[in-house]
């Protein structure tokens, strides 16, 4: 079962800086810099990350520059653009979505993030 989005970063935002959340997280804004959670980050349509993704879940609809590090699952939907080396367990690529880099298959320990 999925739980409710805890953060957003919104459409019309822009972060520089690391983000660190316990939590679930949503991008549509931009952000230049690390994402790390504990949770699921979901990066809609709008959304574009230039730096790392480190997270238990991905589900990536928009455009992410960087390095993916994902403990279970990472999917990548239609419209999804990602240029990234990529470690994950599990790996769903719906058709059109573009992704460009390396893939490894197997689990990467997330470390918590600091309170």
């Amino acid at each position: 079962m999925e739980s409710p989005v805890k953060n957003l970063i919104g459409k019309d935002t822009l972060i520089k800086g690391d983000v660190e959340s316990s939590g679930d997280i949503r991008v549509d804004g931009h952000l230049i810099g690390s994402l790390k959670s504990n949770g699921k980050i979901v990066i809609g349509q709008t959304g574009l990350v230039e730096g790392d993704l480190t997270c238990k879940q991905a589900e990536i609809s928009g455009v992410v520059k960087g390095v993916l590090k994902c403990e279970e699952l990472a999917s990548f939907k239609s419209t999804a653009r990602i240029e990234a080396d990529m470690v994950t367990k599990q790996l769903l690529i719906e058709v059109g979505a573009v992704f460009t880099g390396k893939c490894q298959m197997s689990q990467p320990t997330i470390q918590q993030p600091k309170q």
